[in-house]
């Protein structure tokens, strides 16, 4: 049997998994977290990638890794970190983004250029971030990575003093602000601007059946990929199919044939893995706001569900906006979150759960209309992510965005979209292996939309109150 390894290295863990590179069933798994905090050094990534994978990974033919997106990582010119990794939920680059933004003309001509308007998350807006607040760390660094790239380099034997060319791909590229996914082409321009002139050298853009190199020990390294588009291979969603990911951010995506270019920053405009294309929204809250709301409460997770569970759709008038950690989309990044609609009627424990569920799902179902306002024309919604679990999130999903819902068995999909990529570029194959995916549960969308039509206008009319 041969096996192949794919690796999603996540903002608090790594997380290894083995598969039949012909079937895709998953033969082994392991784990290692992360340390905590919005930089980290880049040597813990490897470290938890080792703990995660030992024991795992003799013996498999190809490895592949799927990692957060857009955080910066530097090195010098002998391959030593300058400073420790900023990650994308960094966000002291936020004034540095509205200073790019205004530097190219504005949201336009960043949407024209690369597909994406500038935020604090991406790559770029960190690099102008670190020009102006730490130059002699600027003036060091020779080779600018992201996240997955270093770990790619790593596992091909990458160490200060031995530097393979570092690699990327499509998918992780398009996140970086200076790499268009509709000229498939870096904007060195773009680069040098946000920079102060400095000329970093970039990871060779692979494609996404590319291999990247070997192990010192000879197993095939795949190109990998960032974690979204990851997750889109390990689920090998098709047309019609959107995803919406309820883990601590939410992510709404879907596959598309051309590029996407929003001006108002919303919909970042991503490569896929697999030669198409990945718009994106992205949302700063999401499962979080639950465990949040049950702590409010007093309550456990599967306690607050069933409080919530007693109370009407609509919770009695209650809305909650839930944008605890402020907000990318929309953008409102020093916002808070807020009850609305309190009386006494409504003060109750129960109506305080429902009202968090139904926020942060009316939340996701806004993010899901800027998708649908580009075209995309979503057929069902695959709902993946810890709180999918949950079959009150599953119903109501289904009353707020209007269609079917389907719940795939949970599992490491960005794991598997790793593994699922490194089986693709062993093969040489021209399409990736068909790996079929499993359906947990699947919910019909209500023959009634009234209910989930009033929840979402009272949502909506408190966001309007409070932001406009």
């Amino acid at each position: 049997m041969t096996t192949v390894a794919g690796v999603d290295s996540s903002t608090q863990s790594c997380k290894v998994v083995v598969c039949d590179a012909d079937s895709g069933e998953v033969l082994g798994r392991g784990h290692a977290p992360h340390p905590e905090g919005t930089e980290v050094a880049p040597a813990a990534w490897w470290d938890a990638l080792r703990t995660a994978g030992a024991g795992l990974l003799d013996g498999v033919a190809a490895i592949a890794v799927a990692g957060q997106q857009h955080g910066l990582v530097a090195l010098d010119a002998a391959g030593v970190p300058v400073r420790d990794a900023l990650l994308w939920n960094d966000v002291r680059s936020a004034g540095a983004a509205e200073e790019l933004i205004a530097d190219l003309g504005g949201p336009q001509a960043w949407a024209d250029a690369v597909g994406s308007v500038p935020v604090a998350s991406f790559t770029v807006a960190k690099l102008r971030w670190l020009a102006d607040h730490e130059p002699e760390r600027a003036d060091r660094t020779a080779r600018v990575l992201l996240p997955h790239d270093y770990l790619t380099w790593r596992l091909r034997g990458g160490e200060p003093g031995h530097i393979p060319e570092p690699t990327t791909d499509r998918g992780d590229a398009s996140g970086t602000g200076y790499w268009s996914p509709a000229d498939n082409a870096y904007r060195e321009d773009l680069l040098a601007m946000a920079f102060r002139g400095r000329p970093p050298v970039l990871p060779r853009v692979l494609g996404p059946d590319e291999p990247a190199g070997r192990t010192p020990s000879g197993t095939l390294v795949a190109a990998g990929t960032g974690d979204n588009a990851g997750a889109a291979l390990g689920l090998g969603i098709g047309g019609g199919d959107v995803v919406v990911s309820l883990g601590t951010s939410g992510t709404v995506f879907a596959r598309a044939e051309r590029p996407c270019a929003d001006s108002s920053g919303a919909i970042a405009g991503f490569a896929d893995a697999t030669g198409a294309f990945l718009p994106l929204v992205c949302t700063l809250n999401a499962a979080r706001v639950l465990t949040s709301a049950a702590d409010l409460l007093g309550v456990d997770l599967p306690t607050l569900e069933s409080l919530a569970a007693q109370a009407p759709p609509g919770a009695d008038g209650l809305v909650l906006l839930p944008y605890l950690t402020g907000e990318r989309t929309p953008n409102l990044p020093h916002a808070t979150g807020s009850l609305h609609g309190l009386r006494p009627e409504a003060m109750r424990p129960a109506t305080v759960a429902r009202a968090a569920f139904e926020g942060v799902l009316c939340h996701l179902a806004d993010a899901l209309d800027q998708l649908t306002g580009t075209g995309v024309r979503p057929r069902r919604v695959l709902l993946i992510g810890g709180a999918a679990r949950s079959r009150l999130v599953g119903a109501i999903a289904a009353q707020v965005f209007g269609v079917t819902v389907t719940v795939p068995e949970p599992a490491e999909y960005v794991a598997l979209g790793a593994a699922r990529q490194a089986a693709w570029a062993l093969s040489g194959a021209a399409r990736p292996p068909a790996w079929p995916a499993c359906t947990a549960a699947e919910i019909p969308a209500p023959s009634d939309t009234a209910a989930g039509r009033g929840i979402r206008a009272e949502y909506r009319r408190a966001r309007r109150a409070l932001y406009g």
